[in-house]
């Protein structure tokens, strides 16, 4: 149990004169205060509903049935064409691009030059030098700023996500995921989906539009990520809604949406490794004041005064599989150090449980005099975008991070993703996790509340076996 703490009133509202994220940085003091303090309320999945059912019932049906993922407002798009399009993303993804041809897709990785990871997203190759990434904005920042700025051959389009856009996206994007999902697409397209390995991609037929497919699938689930241009979206969505009610299929609200990657094992928000080095000053100075960078919120009870204690290296988010060194790229000669090092095993990526009885209790306490714990929404139990709680032995040391929490009705357990040293990597090692803050913030979302001690119990990240052997096998064209 932590001492009781109270909010702190914003310092110097409504006077912020920077310009950029550098600016904001030296306005602030420090990229922490920056962060700790700010106003903006967490990142959300925009104009989706809510709840199509329930959540648990939406939770439920990707391991049951099927589900429906509305994808086309949350993400933002960058398409990059030209003759030195490959050339931009091996020049700055620590993915290899000798094997990528036209109907393949990656999980793009991009590092800091010290090697510490700036974000991920998905990259599509669509077609002879056309590429499409796709995913939040911290890695499509990246790929944006060199190629407006690397003396590149391309051209860029850009479409953002909906809190940002007017008007309606460029394009719908789609995810049928679950037991069910191919017998959903065969119904259909009226015929039997192809054998396509894992990030693979295809066209079908729905509903008389042409529809690129992806080979994909969360939590383990087979699946597929559909999407085409926004003119065809009513038709495509309704034909998917209603032959899809057939098979059991459950449209999946803004609720549960990210909760599925608590079953995946897919750390989503890591801190970009942006704000310290001063070789990224120009990028700093790129990223506006309203930047995803510049705004986001900083929150859990790992604190420190140093940012780059946020930072994880790629090795830490069991990236090491996409890491290869048969090209230059921004942050080669770090990660290359670190192998040589045989630092590349500081911190494991895991999955903690937490206890029902400690998590119980603490939710309970919003029903006794207070001040009780930090309050938990629910599924997703975040307040802040960027999140980290410190995990603790029994001796009371630090030994890791938790970072992405919500509860799984799959499990029936609260879960969150993180990471931690490798002697208590081990599956069933029983750790703490601390909940709440005891450091003052202006963050509008924390109320007076008291830190809680939680027992957690570490486990494999992805957490299903199925997600961890017979579906990560197929994964590794990426």
């Amino acid at each position: 149990m932590g001492a009781g703490f109270m909010p702190v009133e914003p310092q110097n509202e409504g006077v912020n004169v920077a310009s950029n994220l550098e600016e904001a940085i030296a306005e602030a003091g420090s990229p922490v205060q920056l962060l700790w303090n700010s106003q903006s309320p967490p990142a959300v999945v925009p104009r989706v509903v809510p709840e199509f059912r329930n959540w648990r019932d939406e939770q439920l049906a990707w391991r049951r049935t099927a589900v429906l993922y509305d994808q086309s407002h949350h993400m933002a798009d960058l398409n990059i064409k030209g003759p030195d399009a490959l050339k931009l993303i091996s020049d700055t993804g620590v993915n290899s691009v000798a094997n990528f041809p036209v109907d393949m897709a990656k999980q793009y990785v991009a590092v800091s030059p010290d090697g510490f990871v700036i974000g991920d997203n998905i990259l599509f190759h669509l077609d002879e030098d056309e590429y499409q990434a796709v995913g939040i904005p911290p890695s499509i920042n990246w790929l944006h700023f060199h190629a407006a700025t690397g003396g590149y051959d391309v051209q860029i389009t850009r479409d953002d996500n909906s809190l940002y856009r007017s008007g309606d996206p460029l394009l719908y994007r789609y995810q049928i995921q679950g037991p069910g999902a191919p017998e959903i697409i065969e119904a259909l397209t009226g015929e039997e989906p192809p054998k396509l390995k894992f990030f693979h991609m295809t066209h079908f037929t729905i509903a008389g539009k042409d529809v690129r497919a992806l080979r994909h699938g969360m939590a383990g689930e087979p699946g597929y990520e559909l999407w085409g241009p926004w003119a065809d979206n009513d038709a495509v969505h309704g034909a998917i809604v209603e032959v899809g009610e057939r098979y059991g299929l459950v449209q999946v609200g803004g609720r549960a949406y990210h909760t599925n990657a608590l079953e995946s094992g897919w750390l989503p928000r890591p801190l970009p490794a942006i704000y310290s080095d001063e070789r990224l000053a120009d990028y700093r100075r790129w990223l506006t004041e309203n930047a995803y960078e510049t705004t986001s919120p900083l929150g859990g009870s790992f604190y420190s005064d140093d940012i780059e204690d946020y930072y994880f290296t790629p090795f830490e988010l069991d990236y090491g599989r996409i890491v290869k060194f048969d090209h230059d790229f921004i942050g080669r000669e770090a990660l290359e150090a670190r192998v040589a090092d045989g630092k590349t095993d500081t911190r494991r990526k895991v999955t903690f449980v937490w206890n029902g009885e400690d998590t119980g209790d603490a939710f309970a306490s919003m029903f006794r005099p207070g001040p009780g714990a930090k309050f938990f929404n629910l599924p997703m139990a975040l307040y802040d975008t960027f999140h980290y709680d410190r995990v603790e032995s029994a001796d009371g040391r630090i030994v890791g991070v938790s970072t992405w929490t919500g509860y799984s009705a799959n499990e029936r357990a609260m879960l969150s993703l993180g990471a931690v040293e490798p002697e208590f990597a081990e599956p069933g090692t029983e750790l703490v996790l601390v909940w709440g803050e005891d450091r003052p913030t202006a963050k509008v979302q924390v109320e007076e509340h008291v830190p809680v001690r939680i027992r957690v119990t570490v486990q494999p990240a992805p957490l299903t076996e199925e997600a961890r052997t017979s579906y990560r096998s197929d994964a590794g064209v990426r």
